[in-house]
This record gives C-alpha cells, sequence and structure tokens, in this order.
C-alpha cells in the first residue's frame, strides 16, 4: 500500500497527461528553420548511439590527470546461465546516472564493469557435460555483457577483468603468498613479514612477541633454534595472516563431497543437499584460514571513517561481535578414570572436594553477576565433553543430542527466534569459584566452540535468554547481590579480556573451478610457496570435475599435480572480488597488480554500489585485504569504499524474488526491445527509493515510456528567443532538486522534478510563450544520465552540422556528446521567490494569511498585516502591545 501510494504521488507530481502541442505564436520565441524531427524510434536510436560511443571512446577513462577523480563502481556479477532479469540493472543504473553526472561535472570517472567468474555454477555445467568450465563462462559473460550494453551503461570496456582468466588471478595468487609470507603485531597493530618474526624468535623466542596468535606455549631462542623444519613450520603456522588448519564443513556422504553453504537446504530433520535431498552434517577437514580476527578492531574502527548505510555498519559490528569481559575458571569435578584418553587431570588444593577438579574456563561480560550462577553451558562440540564421556552417566542420549546439533547451522544455533535445547552432563559437577557452591554442568545448542572459550555460566535472574532456559528445563533462579565485575575477576584468579564472536574465514574449496592455491607440499612435510616468477600456477586439465568422494578436490585425482606437491585445494568465491577494485586502476599492468602512480591517484572508491547481502561476506573480506595490502604499503588508504550505496532488491508481481525456479522472471531484453533501454532506466529509478523492495510491474512502464515520448515531440517546439521567466524559474529549480537528488541517490524524486519540469514546458508552449533551445538543452542535460540514447539523439539533432549516420560513424566535427558537455549550474538568483505567504497570528495563534513581497520590509509586512479584514476583526476594541516580525515565515500581533 505504501510503495503504491509513492508511486501515485510521484505520477500526480509529474501530471502525466498527453496533451497536443502546438508551434509557439509569440513574439517572444522564433521558431528556427530545422529539418523536422523524424518519429521516436528507440530502436534504431539506441542502437544507434551504442555504436556511436563504443566508436568513439566516448567513456574511455583518462589515466592519471589534473582533473578531480570519481571512482565510481558496481559489485561485479557472477555471470550465470540464467542471465540477467530486470531486477538485477537496478543498482547499476544507479551508479551510472551517479557517473554520467559528475563526468559532466568536470571529473575524470573511472566506471568499469568485470565479472566475478570462478563459481559453482560453472562447476555443475562441467560435471554434468564433462566439459571444461572455461569456455563455458566466457560464454555467459559474453552474454552478460551483451545485455548490460543494451541498457546503455557509460562503463569503460577497455578495463573489463574476469576473476577467471589467468592474467587476473595471478595476482590473486601473489597477494595470497604475500598474507602467507606475513603475521599481525599486536603492539604496532599492522602486519609485517614473516621473517622479521622468524629473527625475533632466532634473537629472544616468542616470549615478548605481541602477535595475533593461538599458541600459548613459550620458547626462548635455544629452543626455537633446536625444533626441526617440521616443528618450526607448526608453530608458524599458529602466526600466519593465511594458515593451515583443521575446520567443519558440511558433508554429504551420498553424495561423497563438501557441500557449499548455498547447496544446503532445510529438511524434515535437518539439513540436506539440494541435489538429492541427502542429509548433511558437520565434518572437520584440512583447510586454509585467513587470520581476518587480527584485524577485528581495526575492522570496527574503519567503519567511523566511512560513509555507509548506518544498518550495513551494525551488521558488520555485529558479526565481529566484539566483547569486553572475564575469563574465569570453573573446576569441574571429574572422577580420575573419567577422562577418555586415559591421562588423570591435575587436582587443585581443596579442603571441602577430595574428587579431581578438571578446570573449565568461561567467558562472561557480567561477571559482577558470579554469585547468581546455577548452571554452566558448554557448546556441545567442546573438547572436553568427549574427555568426560567415561563419567557422563546419561552418555547415550548426550552422544545423541550432540549428533542432533551437528545437523544446525550457526545462524539457526544463533537466532533469538529459535527456542533453544540442551541436555545436563549428569555425574559432572562445577564449582563457582566465587562462593564454592556445586552447580550443574550442561550443553545447549546457543553456545557456539569458537566464539569466547566455548563455555558460558548460566544467570537466569540477570539475563533474558538463561531466565527461558531455566524455566524450560526447572533450573534454580537465584537473586543474589551483584558485584565489582574487575574485583570479583581479579579475587577468583581470572583475567579482563576482549573476545570477539567473528572467526577466522575458511579459504579453501574441494573443488575444481577455483584458483589454484600457490604452495608446494614437499614429500619431507614442508610447504614452499610457488615462484612469484612461476605465476600463474593454472589449473591442470583434468579427466572428471567430480569430487573425489573422500572430501578432496578432483584436483586430488590428477597424478601429475598430487606429484608436483601442488595444493589441491582452491580458493574460495571471495578470494578475487576481495581485491578487483584495485585492477581497475590498471588492468593491462603485467609487472603488478596495478601500478604506483595509477594507485597513487585513484586510491579507493568514491561511490561502491551493491546489495546488503554482501555485508557479512564481501564487503568484510575486501577491507581486510585492503588493511592488509595498506600495512605492506601497497596502496595508500587503510579502507577500499568512501560511500556505499545499497539498492533494494526488485521482485516479482507475485511477491516473491525472481527466479528460474519460480517461473516469473522478467527479462530486461524483452523490456527494452518493447519499450526501451531508456524507459528501463527511467522506469526502475522512478519506482521508489533507491534502498526500498519494490515489487515489478511490467503494466505501470507505460507512463515512463509516455514521458520520454512526450521529451521527443517537445523538442519540436524548441524556439529560439527569450525565455519566459517562470518557465526559467521552475528549470533551474529542477537543475538544482536534481543534481542534489543524484548525489543523495534520491532518484525517484529527481525524476519526479523533471516530469513537473516537462508539463511546466508544454503548459508554456501552449500558452504561445515557446520553449527557447537554451532551456531546452538545460533540461536535456540534466535527463542525459537517466535517458543517455534519447538526449543524445535530440541534442545533435539540434545542432545543424552534428551528423552521426545510424551505423555510429560520426561525420563532422560539431559539438561533442551531451555526455562530455559540462552540467548545468543553477541561477540563484531565479530561485528567490517573488512573493511569500506567511501565517497572520494574533497571541500566538494563526487567524490569517498574507501574501506579499518576499522582499517587503518589516514596516510593510506590518501595515498589510494590521489591514487585513480577518485580523481587524480580532484587534477590534484592541491595544495592540507588540508586533513581532520573522521574515517570509510569520507574524505574531500580541494584544
Amino acid at each position: 500500500m505504501q510503495l503504491k501510494c509513492q508511486i501515485a504521488s510521484n505520477c500526480y507530481k509529474a501530471l502525466f497527461v498527453e496533451k497536443c502541442l502546438y508551434m509557439p505564436s509569440s513574439a517572444k520565441a522564433t521558431a528556427r528553420q530545422r529539418k523536422p524531427i523524424p518519429t521516436y524510434d528507440h530502436l534504431k536510436i539506441e542502437k544507434k548511439w551504442q555504436k556511436a560511443w563504443e566508436n568513439n571512446k566516448t567513456y574511455k577513462t583518462e589515466g592519471p590527470s589534473k582533473k578531480p577523480k570519481m571512482y565510481v563502481l558496481d559489485m561485479f556479477p557472477y555471470p550465470s546461465g540464467a542471465g540477467l532479469h530486470v531486477g538485477h540493472p537496478r543498482g547499476y543504473i544507479a551508479s551510472d546516472v551517479y557517473a554520467r553526472m559528475k563526468r559532466m561535472e568536470g571529473f575524470n570517472v573511472l566506471h568499469p564493469m568485470g565479472f566475478d567468474s570462478f563459481g559453482l555454477p560453472a562447476e555443475q555445467y562441467a560435471i554434468q557435460t564433462k566439459k571444461h568450465p572455461g569456455p563455458f563462462t566466457d560464454k555467459l559473460v559474453a552474454q552478460y555483457k551483451k545485455q548490460l550494453e543494451i541498457i546503455g551503461f557509460s562503463y569503460d570496456w577497455d578495463r573489463e577483468v574476469s576473476t577467471h582468466r589467468p592474467e587476473y588471478y595471478k595476482w590473486t595468487q601473489w597477494i595470497f603468498l604475500q598474507l602467507y609470507d606475513a603475521w599481525y603485531d599486536t603492539k604496532k597493530n599492522k602486519a609485517r613479514p614473516i621473517a622479521e618474526l622468524i629473527a625475533l624468535f632466532e634473537k629472544s623466542g616468542n616470549a615478548g612477541v605481541a602477535a595475533a596468535t593461538d599458541i600459548r606455549e613459550i620458547f626462548s631462542a635455544k629452543e626455537w633454534k633446536g625444533f626441526s623444519a617440521i616443528d618450526q613450520q607448526n608453530i608458524l603456522m599458529h602466526y600466519r595472516l593465511a594458515y593451515e588448519g583443521f575446520a567443519e564443513v558440511n558433508w554429504c556422504e551420498e553424495l561423497g563431497t563438501v557441500l557449499a553453504n548455498d547447496e544446503i537446504v532445510d529438511g524434515p530433520t535437518g539439513p540436506v543437499s539440494e541435489r538429492g535431498g541427502y542429509s548433511v552434517i558437520k565434518k572437520p577437514m584440512r583447510q586454509w584460514f585467513m587470520r581476518i580476527t587480527a584485524y577485528a578492531d581495526r575492522l570496527i574502527e574503519g567503519l567511523d571513517t566511512i560513509d555507509w548505510p548506518n544498518n550495513i555498519k551494525e551488521v558488520q559490528k555485529n558479526w565481529i561481535g566484539r566483547s569486553e569481559g572475564s575469563e574465569i575458571e570453573f573446576q569441574v569435578q571429574i572422577p580420575t578414570n573419567s577422562f577418555s584418553n586415559g591421562q588423570t587431570p591435575p587436582i587443585p588444593h581443596s579442603k571441602n572436594h577430595s574428587s579431581p577438579f578438571a578446570p573449565v574456563s568461561v567467558f562472561t561480560t557480567r561477571a559482577d553477576t558470579i554469585f547468581g550462577v546455577t548452571y554452566i553451558v558448554l557448546a556441545p562440540e567442546h573438547a572436553l565433553v568427549q574427555d568426560w564421556q567415561n563419567s557422563i552417566t546419561n552418555w547415550p542420549a548426550v552422544e545423541k543430542y550432540i549428533k542432533s546439533v551437528a545437523q544446525k547451522d550457526e545462524t539457526e544455533r544463533m537466532s533469538t527466534d529459535k527456542e533453544k535445547t540442551g541436555i545436563q552432563l549428569e555425574g559432572v559437577i562445577a564449582i563457582n569459584p566465587a562462593n564454592g557452591e556445586e552447580v550443574p554442568v550442561w550443553i545447549a545448542d546457543y553456545v557456539l566452540a569458537g566464539y569466547g572459550t566455548g563455555a558460558v555460566m548460566g544467570v537466569p535472574q540477570h539475563d533474558e535468554r538463561d531466565h527461558i532456559f531455566a524455566t524450560k528445563y526447572n533450573l534454580p533462579i537465584v537473586d543474589r547481590p551483584l558485584v565489582d565485575a574487575m574485583t570479583i575477576t581479579k579475587k577468583v584468579g581470572g583475567s579482563m579480556v576482549t573476545k570477539y564472536k567473528m572467526r577466522d574465514a575458511i579459504f579453501a574449496r574441494q573443488r575444481y573451478w577455483g584458483e589454484p592455491i600457490p604452495l608446494i607440499h614437499r614429500a619431507d612435510g614442508i610447504i614452499i610457496p610457488v615462484k612469484e616468477k612461476n605465476l600463474p600456477l593454472e589449473l591442470p586439465k583434468v579427466k572428471s570435475y567430480q569430487p573425489s568422494g573422500n572430501g578432496e578436490s578432483p584436483l586430488a585425482k590428477v597424478k601429475s599435480w598430487v606429484e608436483a606437491g601442488y595444493e589441491t585445494n582452491t580458493m574460495p568465491g571471495w578470494a578475487g572480488s576481495s581485491w578487483y577494485f584495485l585492477r581497475y586502476m590498471d588492468p593491462k599492468n603485467n609487472k603488478a597488480f596495478a601500478g604506483e602512480k595509477a594507485i597513487e591517484y585513484w586510491k579507493d572508491v568514491d561511490m561502491y554500489v551493491g546489495g546488503t547481502e554482501h555485508a557479512t561476506g564481501h564487503l568484510l573480506y575486501s577491507r581486510f585485504w585492503h588493511k592488509f595490502l595498506f600495512d605492506m604499503d601497497y596502496v595508500p588508504t587503510p579502507e577500499p569504499f568512501k560511500r556505499l550505496k545499497n539498492q533494494g532488491f526488485i521482485g516479482a508481481a507475485d511477491g516473491r524474488k525472481m527466479s528460474k525456479r519460480w517461473g516469473n522472471v522478467i527479462n530486461p531484453d524483452d523490456i527494452v526491445k518493447n519499450y526501451g533501454g531508456d524507459t528501463l532506466r527511467v522506469f526502475e529509478m522512478f519506482l521508489g527509493p533507491f534502498d526500498s523492495h519494490l515489487p515489478w510491474s511490467t503494466e505501470s512502464i507505460i507512463g515512463s515510456r509516455r514521458f520520454i515520448e512526450r521529451v521527443w515531440r517537445l523538442s519540436e517546439n524548441v524556439a529560439d528567443g527569450v525565455s519566459e521567466k517562470n518557465v526559467e524559474k521552475v528549470l533551474h529549480k529542477t537543475i538544482k532538486k536534481v543534481t542534489n537528488d543524484i548525489q543523495q541517490f534520491a532518484f525517484n524524486t529527481a525524476i519526479s522534478s523533471l516530469m513537473i519540469c516537462l508539463n511546466e514546458f508544454e503548459s508554456a508552449s501552449a500558452k504561445g510563450y515557446g520553449v527557447t533551445k537554451k532551456d531546452f538543452k538545460l533540461f536535456l542535460q540534466i535527463l542525459a544520465p537517466f535517458a543517455p540514447h534519447v538526449t543524445e539523439e535530440l541534442w545533435q539533432h539540434m545542432e545543424a552540422n552534428r551528423r552521426v549516420s545510424m551505423d555510429g560513424t560520426r561525420h563532422d566535427s560539431a559539438e561533442s556528446s551531451i555526455h562530455l558537455s559540462a552540467w548545468p549550474k543553477y541561477d540563484p538568483k531565479l530561485l528567490i521567490e517573488d512573493e511569500v505567504t506567511i501565517g497572520v497570528q494574533v497571541n500566538g495563534k494563526v487567524r490569517a494569511e498574507l501574501t506579499i513581497a518576499a522582499d517587503a520590509s518589516k514596516e510593510a509586512i506590518e501595515s498589510a498585516a494590521l489591514a487585513l479584514p480577518r485580523i481587524q476583526e480580532f484587534l477590534q476594541g484592541k491595544t495592540v502591545k507588540k508586533i513581532i516580525v520573522i521574515p517570509v515565515r510569520i507574524i505574531n500581533i500580541v494584544i
């Protein structure tokens, strides 16, 4: 309903009516003798100008120049077989409108486009057809490019990149090697070369090293030098920003493969594979990781320096989840024979408890509530749970529960909307270190092993989630006084710490179609990087693109690849997209990912446009990579994207997301064929606020088409002469509004104001005043970013010596493209109203209105107000004590 009102309001403002126009007879305007403009044929006109722009390199970006730079970028698409639907171009149109205005404002605009072309759909094609995904991907790229071109985008296609091409992913591999060869110094708060860390170890061991690491063992310089090469390598893995480890993956036993999150759907008893509906469980496997957690604080702090939507900033802050709190050990009473590994836990000194104890580290942000603890909760996957199985008297039930939780994803487990479940570890008792009370130990799905310590204390009196959980399972709820958090933490031997929800990012896929990881595993276990001169390490030819069946990628079945020692995992989909914006700065450079001069000039992206779904993926990973490159002095700015705008998606008419699955997709090619690319552009920008989710309506697009046709017909009445004053005033108001609205991405109101201005032009023409060539050209210029083809045609038609044939060939030396002309500037004098209407108050209440000259003096306003009949009625028999005049706003008469 709100959307319908918005569209209705815009249409009402625009006064969408058809009018019969005629040539002016007024002496104020004399018709210019020009060849009559032909009938509006969008297919010929749009094809003509697309060819002309291509031939003339109209949108070619200059290299570093004296002009101010403006880098406008879209999040580049994955070229799927489904192609574009009408919802996809919305963000691209918006960024193009913005880029076109900035180009006309005199900026050196970089507005490129490319393709995020590694990914699962192409690999599925390869598996099904047994054909290499490369040519198929090239075909999809060409299809997408063609679909984009017919909408009239001002991309510099000479800078196109595709992440699957070796000349591109050579530099993705190079950046990976820089990350592999670096560690994070938490004292200097930046990344440093791993060689510097090794030098510190050789000099004094690791005791004084401030680093982002999960290693706790302390070793001396002598011990370091005595370690074997493998031991040293394993230690360094705990410091490297790119490192090898183990992580849980989505494993489908029936398919014999690891599945990505988007290959999994909800089944009746848990997650299942989208293909076949087979059960999916979590399984630990060897992976490569990125130590993004080292940058957690900087990723949060950097958000204050960039112009992004607040909701995206909050999503990233919540995802990173920085929490300051206390880490406190609870001693858990365990029988001596309880450890499954046969070890005996340490026995702390205790007068009240004679049984052995094992320490469990608990993280809490509310140490002040420790006296109210009535239970502690561990993550079901916590390592100690398996160690205690011999003493957990209800182990079969616990084991069953653990398996059921393994089928839930973390999003589901953390959701506040989902009911929390758990089970008590019977036979295991914890001791509250603050008061010595015994409390039960539970495991529950809402506690994650990767957050904090994987264990929390339950205080139902002071925590809503704990209260719900305690009520559900009949656990005690006690009201105890609060204490000072820092004091009690110190008293019980704990420490104040900072924890994060975010985990290090998995950087591996067990798939073929991705960037090879440029590392070699030698026979003796030592890992060495591929030399830079040997990059790119290209994907080998394989007989089958099917996963190996044991969780390894198809590369594990390539004998020559394995014998050479190459890593069999490939990089994830986000690898190439984490730095592509830098490659656009200098895409043909074969000596670096971009040259120093190009990077120094372009620096960063001034305007970035894309969907909110990338908030915790691409936007976070690219910020991480950029900060690393900044630390290593490869880029001059700590943030990659200065300003961000998110488009709302355009849904199908049935209210669902457009999808081939639902059969509700509208192909933009059909819309362009029937109505024109300009019409599609205007319609999508006019639909409503840019960040709103809106339904598509092909029936409503006719209004945008008629608007363009009215502009076309009005060009027949353009005349030389003097502008009518009211027309000029409306035009310059429109110039100001359109300029400001485009800057703020308020495209729907910009178009609405253009429609209102057109109404004024038509009205003036109908009255015989005509529309001057000067005014009409200004109007065309501010319409040009929205409707580039028709405005270019009309702009050139107004120049007698301008001729561009239908094949796009230019035959003259006349005035250049409208899109290279100077953006109009409004005249402030024409924005001043001649008359204003102000409220006239008597003792603070409005009793009448007064219309008077805008520059009237205070005395004139007072006299005119006192003379109003309605005001005289209130003043009859009264004495005026004071008159307060606020020019242009209000006058208050006090009696």
